[in-house]
């Protein structure tokens, strides 16, 4: 079931009147054209501030990930924005965040933003991963990995997974990262490897931005083996959603997961026999 999207004034009046409760009456409404997984997403303004406004009818079989966000904010308010408010009324669920300052990460070579990403996932990396319910990366990731390697991607680390740069917000003094809706317990090491992909996309060398991902403690822990059937299982699920003829965007992330998996295996083929473990 695809998301569709729609104004804010085509809410119900009183799911509006709810938010504006929150936020104050809005000056100015901005829609926000990124991202596929809202139905309503807008910048609104008001003399109370400003506030990011995203929100999904509750029958839509997404809707879940509204209520993981709310569960997630107050746990990761160190890198991501603060969650102000959330109604949940006439078939509509909102949440409402403060607005974040700055622009979308640029990941492509050269760009100052990429370090300033490293140092945003080494912060992600020293929060706890609180206790609720999460899904599980080895899980998520048992459609596309062979049974036998699934315990590389057990653990207890608080995960993002979707390191998409739309979803990272660099700001004069700090990045943050945003949409948790796809949050998930597993390994610490993934998440760097998730952003190992996009960096390739956005057109790094796989050893560079293998390198990039080196910034991140946990990366440098990780099994080769593991990193290896991360790469082939991340290969195939972007194979999957490519399909026969995948766009333009999709072909990039198709292409750089496919190198990915081919550098890792060479990867994997150069560790010592103690790497491999």
């Amino acid at each position: 079931m695809p998301v569709t999207r729609i104004a804010y004034a085509d809410l119900p009046e009183p799911v509006r009147h709810a938010i504006e409760e929150i936020t104050g009456s809005p000056a100015a409404l901005e829609p926000v054209s990124d991202g596929l997984n809202s139905a309503v997403a807008v910048r609104l303004s008001s003399v109370n501030g400003a506030y990011f406004v995203k929100a999904l009818p509750t029958r839509h079989r997404w809707a879940w990930t509204q209520a993981r966000e709310a569960q997630i904010a107050p746990h990761v308010q160190a890198v991501a924005p603060a969650l102000v408010g959330r109604v949940v009324d006439q078939g509509w669920d909102v949440n409402v965040f403060q607005a974040v300052e700055g622009h979308q990460a640029d990941y492509t070579p050269g760009s100052s933003d990429v370090p300033v990403v490293a140092d945003l996932l080494v912060r992600l990396g020293e929060i706890r991963c609180p206790e609720i319910t999460l899904r599980r990366a080895e899980q998520r990731l048992s459609a596309y990995a062979d049974a036998g390697d699934l315990h590389y991607f057990v653990g207890d680390a608080l995960l993002h997974t979707d390191l998409n740069n739309a979803n990272v917000i660099v700001g004069k003094e700090r990045a943050r990262i945003v949409d948790w809706g796809w949050a998930t317990r597993g390994a610490a090491w993934l998440d760097a490897a998730y952003w190992v992909a996009w960096l390739i996309a956005a057109g790094h060398a796989p050893e560079v931005a293998d390198q990039w991902a080196a910034r991140v403690p946990a990366w440098r822990a990780a099994p080769s083996t593991g990193v290896r059937a991360f790469a082939e299982a991340n290969a195939r699920l972007w194979a999957e959603i490519g399909g026969a003829s995948p766009d333009a965007w999709t072909r990039r992330l198709v292409d750089a997961s496919e190198a990915w998996r081919q550098y890792a295996l060479m990867r994997r083929l150069a560790a010592t026999p103690l790497d491999r473990a």
